[in-house]
């Protein structure tokens, strides 16, 4: 027997609407989720709506559950938290995280969820996929005791890797936004501010996470020499001009990727699973709840999607709540 469900597609960029889902019985080894809440990421997500994810990157950027292709149909996102319903006795009936796109209850395999410690509130729990991409990071760039660290870009991503850099013992962090408004966040995260113009050179490492080609070329300013910028925007289908002449060679600087599609090569032993369950584990930090910064509905997603990807609606993380009988 079938049950019905409801799920929010991309019909083609720009336009996203509400569609009915029949969904199997769960057979053996998967689960049924009742959603509570999921997650809109401004980066990823909202290049997707805007339908700029380039061809050369379709394969590579589909989502663990996607349904459809780019640039539409399409049924994308991966920052899902719901009950278990159904299946195994030890999942039954506990808050789970899913890499899964914004619908009201799904059918994955039991060990496509991961269970969300007891004493972290489901609502913050989206944000996992996001801490995720941050522990990731900050393996690829290994931070050092007392090293001087800018993250530009105090995007979900950005403020995410600064909120794990205040951990750091002895580090001096700054978050750097053309936003005076990202100052709060910063304060809500224990690390410092700055806009630009105004940001804290010599550094060791910047992390870059704004998306903007002003924003990677002031990432290189503030370098030291043989510093490293650790490029995490994505930019989809935009080109990107860098100013690679004055003194970046004589300053031997260096620029580096990181993306969280495979598990950083210095931790070569850790799986996917082990990445998710400690990005879980540091969710216990409340100060986190800073990252969450809208919420809506779930039958209000056509007309909020277009607002976060256009910027008319502010958000780093924007919720989305499920009624409890979705």
């Amino acid at each position: 027997m079938k049950a019905a469900a409801r799920a929010f597609w991309l019909r083609s960029p720009g336009e996203g609407e509400i569609r009915e889902v029949a969904l199997a019985a769960p057979g053996e080894d998967e689960v049924l989720v009742r959603s509570l809440y999921s997650g809109v990421s401004r980066g990823t997500e909202t290049l997707v709506f805007r339908g700029q994810v380039p061809e050369s990157q379709h394969a590579a950027m589909r989502a663990p559950f996607q349904e459809g292709d780019f640039p539409g149909p399409v049924k994308y996102g991966y920052l899902s938290v719901g009950v278990v319903e159904e299946g195994p006795s030890a999942l039954k009936g506990r808050t789970v995280f899913c890499l899964y796109p914004h619908q009201t209850r799904y059918v994955v395999p039991a060990s496509a969820v991961t269970v969300v410690p007891e004493e972290i509130p489901a609502r913050r729990a989206v944000l996992a996929g996001t801490v995720e991409t941050a522990v990731n990071a900050l393996w690829d760039a290994a931070p050092l005791v007392g090293d001087r660290i800018a993250v530009v870009g105090g995007g979900m991503v950005g403020s995410s890797v600064a909120a794990l850099l205040a951990r750091f013992p002895g580090v001096r962090v700054q978050l750097v936004d053309a936003d005076p408004a990202r100052a709060t966040t910063a304060e809500a995260l224990g690390v410092g501010f700055a806009s630009p113009a105004d940001a804290l050179g010599d550094c060791d490492l910047v992390v870059h996470a704004s998306a903007t080609e002003q924003g990677l070329a002031r990432s290189l300013e503030l370098l030291s020499a043989e510093g490293t910028v650790l490029e995490l925007s994505w930019y989809g289908d935009r080109k990107v001009s860098l100013p690679l002449g004055e003194a970046f060679h004589s300053r031997r600087l260096i620029i580096r990727s990181s993306q969280v599609g495979t598990v950083s090569p210095a931790r070569g032993n850790r799986s996917y699973g082990d990445r998710l369950a400690l990005a879980l584990k540091l969710l216990a930090d409340p100060a986190l709840d800073a990252l969450i910064t809208g919420e809506s509905a779930f039958e209000e997603l056509p007309e909020v999607m277009p607002g976060l990807a256009s910027g008319e609606i502010a958000a780093l993380c924007h919720l989305v709540r499920y009624g409890k009988s979705a």
